[in-house]
């Protein structure tokens, strides 16, 4: 088979949310994507940047309902990429100041990640991919990732000052 075109990307997640308000409060009240487009107590689309969307919540089949089951097929969780360590800091500490529990943290020696879950039970993966150039390898150049400790403490020391 041939390879998708390598300038593929995921262009946005569409979550089915219990309470909009609820996870608008999360994801742009505590991660700081900005609301684009809401449609009353239905759903709403939000984003970094001023792209259209990058997150769709909806309420359409979920309205009231409770998170998924564990154990269940779905979702794993939603990651996503900030630019450099600064930002993963600076989203680090937003959530920390929100008192939102970390549920683990991972240097995978490509990227170094903290995981979190929303309102609705949505696992939730803040990440930074390291340079291409520093990623380890075997002897053989294949990909030796891992799932290494990461020190919160240190990593906060590197967000930007508030503003």
């Amino acid at each position: 088979m041939t390879p998708v075109h390598p300038e593929t990307r995921i262009g946005h997640v569409h979550l089915k949310v219990s309470d909009l308000d609820r996870a608008i409060g999360f994801y742009a009240g505590v991660l700081g994507f900005e609301v684009q487009q809401k449609s009353g107590t239905r759903s709403a689309f939000l984003s970094a940047g001023g792209y259209h969307h990058h997150i769709g919540l909806n309420t359409w089949d979920s309205l009231g309902g409770p998170p998924a089951p564990k154990g269940h097929a779905g979702l794993y969780h939603t990651a996503f990429l900030y630019s450099d360590r600064a930002q993963l800091a600076d989203a680090l500490r937003r959530v920390m100041q929100a008192g939102i529990p970390i549920e683990g943290a991972a240097d995978h020696g490509v990227s170094e990640a903290v995981y979190i879950s929303d309102p609705d039970g949505n696992g939730v993966e803040l990440y930074r991919d390291r340079p291409e150039a520093e990623w380890p390898r075997d002897a053989e150049g294949n990909l030796k990732m891992s799932n290494d400790s990461v020190d919160l403490t240190e990593l906060l020391s590197h967000a930007p000052a508030e503003g």
